[in-house]
């Protein structure tokens, strides 16, 4: 999950909660007060409807039930029942309705004075009333609160409804103010993605700005410049280095040659002599790996252009073949297109070196077998297989870390930058390789970006 769905989603959350809390709160509010309310309508209607049968002598009780009936204050599917001191009913409303009571809600009436209870959707009020204290008299009245039950309904409903639009106002809100607050982010990131060895003098554009983001911007620039100033004095010495080290190399190696023309030694001087040789050309090699990889740290990405690959792949070959006759390559083309990459020629030149050299001194009948495709996504993929010693998965996993030579390496002389030279060159071309053996074979699959990136 992105940090701006996070922040969204969390921020919904917390609403979410306290508007739940808050429609809780509401609900059981109005709750509460439509049964206080209810109550006292109830209360109201008992004590007239008491008054009027007690106090007022002449009203006969069936015109009290008619008044009872067609007051202006009649509430929904209501009964009235009134008991004496000694709990005989002695006036029923003339109502349909009904009330369940028993002796035990008149005793308790008795000792709380009043009481409220809901029974099957109807609220239930008794209330005690002493006649001029002369009798007792108790009062149980009953309805339904029709139009208070639809309007706590109707806020059910409507807070309901508030709950998940506004949850889902708030994400969808939340989430583009975030985004568009985290738009110099995404930038920052986009330009951080971008930038490469090759590109350490990029700068960051910073604004005047006082918050997280452009202090992040400064400080990364600053991390830059650090970076970009130890990598240089890094290149340099490297390149200084090897540079340094050839004339001394040169100079030992010709006069090696020159010794060992000169004849007349022994079979164990000879032998020391061209060992000192081998090892000799192995520095000369590491030298001139370490120069190639100076090399590419100083290049830029402009001096890329088109180039055939093919053409690049038959001159490696070509340079092969002159210091190793017996070296052979069968070669296929499996693509329509024009074959090109986007490149270096010299840089690419120094990768099928590498792996024809790798593909001659690791095979079994020193034969290679190059092809060229088109993937799916129309990049051009490379292939380079030779047939040769299977060599252990820890040497694999290692296989393009520098130094690092394979188990069926032991009696090749190299410096183990072969494969590591031409990874840093591919990585540099946006290009990527990749080995396996699965199919018996020692496979290199190189795939080239399309010309269009």
């Amino acid at each position: 999950m992105t940090l701006k769905r996070k922040i969204a989603v969390n921020i919904a959350i917390a609403f979410s909660i306290l508007y739940g809390i808050s429609a809780v709160l509401i609900y059981l509010s109005f709750s509460s007060f439509r049964k206080e309310e209810f109550m006292n309508r109830l209360e109201e209607k008992a004590l007239t409807t008491t008054k009027l049968l007690f106090e007022v002598k002449e009203l006969d009780r069936a015109i009290l039930k008619l008044v009872d009936q067609n007051t202006i204050n009649k509430l929904y599917n209501e009964k009235t029942l009134v008991f004496d001191s000694n709990f005989k009913l002695i006036y029923s409303s003339i109502d349909d309705a009904s009330i369940k009571w028993d002796y035990s809600d008149l005793k308790k009436l008795k000792k709380q004075k009043k009481f409220f209870k809901t029974e099957n959707e109807k609220d239930v009020f008794g209330i005690f009333y002493d006649f001029e204290g002369t009798a007792d008299y108790y009062v149980l009245i009953a309805a339904e609160d029709k139009y208070g039950n639809m309007q706590l309904q109707y806020l059910l409903e409507i807070l309901f409804l508030s709950f998940f639009l506004g949850t889902a106002l708030v994400w969808f809100s939340t989430y583009f103010f975030v985004r568009k607050q985290l738009t110099p982010l995404d930038e920052f990131e986009k330009l951080i993605t971008d930038i490469s060895a090759n590109r350490l003098n990029t700068q960051l554009t910073e604004t005047s700005q006082n918050d997280e983001i452009n202090l992040l911007t400064k400080a990364f620039n600053q991390m830059l410049v650090r970076i970009e100033s130890s990598f240089n004095a890094q290149k340099e010495f490297t390149a200084n280095a090897s540079h340094e080290l050839r004339t001394p190399i040169s100079r030992l190696t010709l006069q090696m040659d020159n010794l060992i023309k000169q004849g007349h030694h022994s079979e164990h001087t000879l032998s020391y002599l061209n060992n000192m040789q081998n090892d000799l050309n192995q520095v000369t090699d590491l030298i001139n790996s370490l120069l190639v990889l100076a090399k590419v740290n100083s290049e830029t990405e402009s001096q890329l252009k088109p180039e055939r690959v093919d053409e690049i792949i038959f001159e490696a070959f070509d340079k092969v073949k002159n210091s190793q006759p017996d070296f052979q390559m069968t070669f296929e083309i499996l693509s329509d297109s024009d074959l090109e990459v986007k490149g270096i020629k010299s840089l690419l030149d120094i990768v099928f070196l590498n792996l024809f050299r790798n593909a001659y001194w690791y095979s079994n009948d020193q034969k290679a077998t190059v092809s060229i495709e088109e993937n799916s996504n129309d990049q051009l993929v490379v292939t380079i297989k030779n047939d040769g010693t299977k060599i252990s998965d820890e040497a694999r996993q290692k296989l393009f870390d520098p130094f690092v030579r394979g188990n069926n390496a032991a009696q090749i002389h190299g410096s183990g930058l072969g494969l590591r030279i031409a990874k840093r060159i591919l990585d540099y071309h946006s290009a990527s390789i990749v080995y396996s053996d699965e199919s018996g074979l020692h496979e290199f699959r190189i795939t080239f970006p399309t010309l269009s990136n």
